[in-house]
């Protein structure tokens, strides 16, 4: 049985909203993955003032990165040592300097939507406001030169829907993966004054799987043809598809939930095109 979510109000504006009452009942959050928790944790001190939120999925990237956002904005010495704080456990990884939080997710779906349920508790916990959260990684590319950026306009699933199915209770949920579209436009406009790189804004396609729900040849299993596979690209490049990964929709639908300003991806596309 299939049912649509009703969209939650998230006019409370830019506050990070939580959609739980039971949280309320409980007398520590603990965000187990994350080895962190309100009752062990100064979530306001350490986190409050925390506006823009990267994530993806190499924790040794995601350390790089914090590294790069040091030297580019001059807030830290960018040759200091970043310590993880996320140090008490071996699921995730997390960075900060400044305002800019860095945050791997691992692979796929399961695991970037366990990471944002206690991202955005830990960011409603430390009462941020006016986050923006971005994802940032490698994907595949369809029909793209080698380096190109894409800026995700909307996540959809295999078959091209704009959705993001969760099987709750026994129930299929259906949630949207609409995006912020100002905020594409203004990656964009980065992406074109940096000229260093394509970039587009295309439709990314998310899959649960690298090897057969990318229409990849290969994997330990195989159904199809070389010529299944290309009629298959071509009807995703004509639904708008520039790009396949494996988070976009979770990350969409989640930050829709919380009210989050997000934007998934940034994706460099891998140099092996399909």
């Amino acid at each position: 049985m299939e049912s649509k979510e009703e969209e939650p109000n998230v006019s409370c504006g830019r506050p990070v909203c939580l959609h739980n009452p039971h949280l309320d009942a409980l007398k520590d959050d603990i965000l187990y993955h994350f080895s962190l928790g309100t009752g062990t944790h100064n979530l306001p001190a350490m986190f409050g003032d925390v506006k823009f939120v990267c994530v993806g999925g190499s924790p040794w990237r995601m350390k790089s990165f914090i590294e790069y956002i040091a030297a580019e904005v001059s807030l830290q010495d960018p040759n200091s040592d970043y310590p993880n704080i996320c140090a008490g456990t071996d699921r995730y990884a997390m960075y900060k300097v400044g305002p800019v939080l860095s945050v791997s997710h691992g692979m796929g779906v399961p695991s970037i939507a366990i990471m944002l349920h206690e991202l955005i508790k830990l960011l409603h916990h430390a009462r941020c406001t006016d986050v923006t959260i971005i994802r940032i990684g490698t994907s595949g590319g369809i029909g793209l030169e080698p380096g190109t950026v894409v800026v995700t306009k909307q996540s959809v699933d295999a078959t091209f829907l704009p959705k993001f199915e969760q099987v709750i209770l026994g129930q299929t949920v259906v949630r949207s993966t609409d995006l912020d579209q100002s905020l594409a436009q203004e990656l964009l406009q980065c992406g074109n004054e940096l000229k260093q790189f394509p970039t587009v804004v295309g439709n990314t396609m998310c899959t649960m799987d690298f090897y057969e729900g990318q229409a990849r040849l290969d994997g330990a299993f195989c159904s199809y043809t070389e010529e299944d596979k290309q009629a298959y690209l071509n009807k995703a490049k004509e639904a708008g598809v520039c790009n396949i990964e494996m988070e976009s929709s979770a990350f969409a639908a989640m930050c829709k939930l919380s009210g989050i300003r997000g934007r998934t991806s940034t994706c460099y596309h891998q140099s092996t095109c399909f």
